[in-house]
């Protein structure tokens, strides 16, 4: 039996001032990688409920890493598991819109086979008289 990676407890913003800029870093790329997890948990089992929460869940926690790593790069410092880490999130990340487009092209095509677009307006009805309007809107003198 496969045993499930269980991502870090989040820090409460008071302990994460106590942090070295790289392990701040650190931590919020767990919590963007704990969140992906999640999401793509979610969408996996199509609960519509818990992949609104995640997503709004890994926004948070992505700009979070962004300001981080911001800070990490003008101290001049990116270690490269960290960066490896940051490539590898992004790649899930990318992976993760692809699927939810694609899910949302199916769900666009589904709508339209069940809720066909209106039929266009024809000249004449199925009785054979015409069904344009009485007056064209143009004003003759």
């Amino acid at each position: 039996m496969a045993e499930t990676a269980r991502a870090p407890a989040p820090i409460s913003n008071t302990f994460i001032g106590f942090m070295s800029p790289h392990n701040e870093l650190e931590h919020a790329i767990a919590m963007v990688e704990q969140h992906l997890g999640a999401l793509g948990e979610a969408m996996r089992v199509h609960q519509a409920e818990a992949i609104e929460s995640e997503a709004g869940a890994l926004q948070r926690a992505m700009a979070a890493a962004v300001e981080l790593l911001r800070r990490s790069v003008r101290a001049g410092s990116l270690p490269p598991p960290l960066r490896q880490r940051l490539a590898l999130a992004s790649g899930q990340v990318a992976a993760q819109r692809e699927a939810l487009a694609r899910a949302g092209a199916s769900l666009d095509r589904a709508i339209e086979v069940l809720l066909p677009a209106a039929a266009p307006h024809v000249a004449y009805s199925a009785a054979g008289l015409n069904e344009r309007p009485a007056h064209s809107g143009v004003v003759q003198a």
